[in-house]
């Protein structure tokens, strides 16, 4: 099958040469692939150390058509007699005046070392550079690159991403912080308070976020279906954040969360603290102080023994520094590899 019939594909068998005989690759259907899909990506997640697990539900919220993914077009399902063998995806996004094709991709354990991955790479990589050469990505007279991010804790993974050409650019942690240790009581400055979440407020608090986290290494263009998704998350409970307001203005937020059936299969408890965000105008006031440790000892309180976060080590706010000086400490590395996508090189045409 040629490269550009496969963009517009139904779900069904997919030449990609470089696998191994007994592998087959189709097209991914959000619909009938979310459930195995989810439980193919918590087997492999939980093996490696990284205990992401996602519900079906929260599979097809985090996989849902966007601009820049077209799921049955942007991604593959490879299966061998014994079910999911491996995934990739590809989503094309707009950050900070680029287009960065990002990919993920899972391998089972007992099929790595066996070509799958790199077989999966040079597709991506031919996918690409088919949608950046036809126009069908967002803002497609911007610079391409393509990207991806690999645990250093796999050893397998870094030897792969190593191989590959591309360079790494940046590293994030995912950090960890007890919550039997004491948890300092640090009060907000005088004339802001945290209030509970109300509906009225969703808009003013999504906005609030996005414009903190805007000077952010390579913030992600939103839309108004980002909005939507955001507050109708599967399981979404925003009794759990903590959300600080000057008057009428919201200061910062902690949007809060604890996935219950992460942590029944993965036997930790986590406390969530995501989007952990103030606005330029409140910063260097302790708003993000309070605002952690409130988030903090609300985890505690229900029941959780760890609260976890994510952060990109150049954050240009010093959240870095900020975490660790609260007890948080690095609990997984992510580092992040690039190059720049060339389509004429990639699809061998002449320059």
């Amino acid at each position: 099958m040629s490269q550009a019939s496969t963009q517009t594909r139904e779900p069904g068998e997919i030449t990609i040469p470089g696998l191994p005989s007994d592998v087959r690759a189709r097209g991914f259907d959000l619909e009938s692939d979310a459930a195995p899909l989810a439980e193919f990506l918590a087997t492999v997640n939980m093996a490696d150390g990284f205990n992401q697990v996602l519900t079906p539900d929260e599979l097809r919220a985090e996989w849902r058509p966007t601009p820049g993914f077209t799921p049955s077009r942007d991604a593959l399902i490879l299966e061998d007699a014994s079910g999911i063998v491996a995934h990739v995806n590809v989503d094309a996004q707009v950050r900070s005046g680029n287009v960065i094709h990002s990919m993920e991709g899972w391998v089972r354990r007992d099929r790595r070392r066996q070509g799958i991955g790199r077989a999966l790479l040079r597709w991506v990589e031919r996918h690409s550079a088919w949608r950046a050469r036809s126009g069908a990505t967002p803002s497609p007279e911007l610079p391409h690159f393509l990207g991806f991010g690999v645990l250093e804790s796999i050893p397998a993974a870094m030897a792969f991403a190593a191989s590959t050409g591309y360079v790494p650019i940046r590293y994030g942690f995912q950090m960890r912080r007890p919550l039997a240790d004491p948890i300092p009581d640090i009060a907000l400055p005088d004339g802001i308070e945290i209030r509970p979440v109300r509906e009225v407020d969703h808009r003013r608090i999504y906005d609030a976020d996005v414009e903190a986290f805007r000077d952010h290494w390579e913030p992600r263009e939103r839309t108004e279906d980002d909005f939507v998704a955001t507050f109708s998350f599967p399981g979404l409970d925003t009794s759990l954040w903590r959300v600080a307001w000057d008057g009428d203005e919201v200061a910062g937020s902690v949007m809060n969360a604890i996935f219950a059936e992460e942590n029944e299969r993965t036997g930790d408890k986590l406390g969530w603290l995501e989007h952990v965000s103030v606005r330029k105008a409140w910063r260097g006031r302790g708003v993000a102080k309070a605002l952690i440790t409130a988030s903090m000892r609300m985890h505690r309180d229900l029941g959780m023994e760890y609260a976890a976060l994510g952060v990109d080590a150049g954050n240009p706010t010093g959240a870095l520094a900020l975490y660790e000086g609260l007890g948080f400490r690095p609990h997984l590395k992510w580092i992040n590899h690039r190059k720049p996508l060339d389509p004429a090189a990639i699809l061998g045409e002449a320059s």
